[in-house]
């Protein structure tokens, strides 16, 4: 493993990126359309790279990190088809994709992380802790091998998985790059949603690159009690803050901002802080998206009642919000994101 981390990441490249590593090994530039075709099909080795010289494949194999990640669990929901997928890492860790079926097209989400250091009281995927950042290669690939795995185009991108996507910065912005490239799967930027809870000091950096691609915000609470209760990266931040850099975001991109907002029983459910988040999104032209509380098992909290659900959107709609609730998907196969691999470090799969 050490000496794959030492290798050239090849896969991390552009195109323009590619071309030059080649000239240095005194390729052709067509050869950089080559490798990068290859490598955005999911290619898992050098040698299945069968349109170059034998000679180039081995100094490739040498110096360079290719690898695929192995399929280490897959669940089917007999529900609605959507596709969990745990993957197995070339170091042995492990992250979760999931596939989801729409009449608009297939999603996927994907993870940024190997686990999390945010905290959220609610989330399977921060028990334990981060891990380490994933390359954004390795983001690529979720992509890359979830599609080849199920037979199923994506079209639809979401940084909603296992990690904070803000917290792995350098990493997600060239994935970015990567997934958007028209030499490669050229998916647009419009048909991208990177979810993050509140890194505010990042906010100004992916406003400032004005990429166009949707910014959902966790939000989860109104208030700074509730809020640094369930998520402690609000702590030292706070939601005014969270606010204020979300304003200047909308200002800059002209793209409206999605809050996300789990619904807890008796924590973030009251007609009081349905009245609080209506006036902290309206000014913005926000989009509020309600998610019935998956159950985590080592996690405390039950999902709202109907009747506090019902509640909470009636007060958001009167005052002029708009406002989904999102529909369940794959909730008997571990919808909840951390589940899986939480499984598979204690053993239970």
């Amino acid at each position: 493993m050490a000496d794959e981390i030492l290798k050239t990441d090849i896969k991390g490249m552009l195109p323009r990126e590619l071309e030059e590593y080649l000239r240095a090994l005194g390729q052709p530039a067509y050869r950089a359309k080559q490798v990068f075709s290859w490598l955005q099909k999911g290619c898992g080795s050098f040698e299945e790279m069968s349109n170059l010289p034998a000679a180039l494949r081995r100094t490739l194999s040498e110096n360079c990190h290719l690898y695929a990640p192995t399929v280490a669990r897959k669940q089917i929901s007999a529900q609605d088809g959507t596709i969990k997928y745990l993957w197995e890492l070339y170091d042995g860790q492990a992250v979760e994709t999931v596939v989801m079926r729409y009449r608009h097209g297939n999603t996927v989400c994907i993870s940024t992380q190997v686990g999390c250091r945010q905290g959220c009281a609610f989330c399977a995927s921060t028990i334990g802790g981060l891990v380490r950042n994933l390359r954004a290669s390795e983001i690529l690939d979720e992509v890359l091998f979830s599609e080849k795995d199920s037979g199923l185009p994506i079209s639809n991108i979401v940084l909603m998985g296992i990690g904070e996507p803000l917290d792995n910065y350098d990493e997600v912005l060239r994935f970015l790059e990567l997934i958007n490239c028209p030499e490669g799967r050229n998916i647009g930027m419009r048909h991208i949603s990177l979810s993050t809870c509140g890194i505010t000091e990042r906010l100004d950096d992916l406003a400032a690159r004005d990429l166009q691609l949707t910014l959902s915000v966790s939000l989860h609470a109104p208030d700074d009690a509730t809020r640094s209760r369930i998520m402690p990266a609000n702590r030292g931040r706070g939601v005014d803050e969270l606010f204020r850099k979300c304003s200047a975001y909308y200002e800059k991109t002209g793209r409206r901002i999605s809050f996300e907002y789990a619904m807890i029983d008796g924590v973030n459910d009251s007609a009081e802080q349905a009245e609080l988040l209506a006036r902290r999104v309206k000014p913005l032209s926000a989009h509020v998206n309600l998610i019935p509380l998956n159950h985590v098992d080592e996690r405390h909290f039950s999902p709202s009642t109907p009747e506090n659900m019902r509640r909470f959107v009636e007060i958001l709609e009167k005052n002029g919000v708009n406002v989904t609730v999102r529909r369940r998907l794959g909730s008997d196969v571990d919808a909840s994101c951390g589940q899986l691999r939480r499984k598979s470090m204690e053993g239970k799969i």
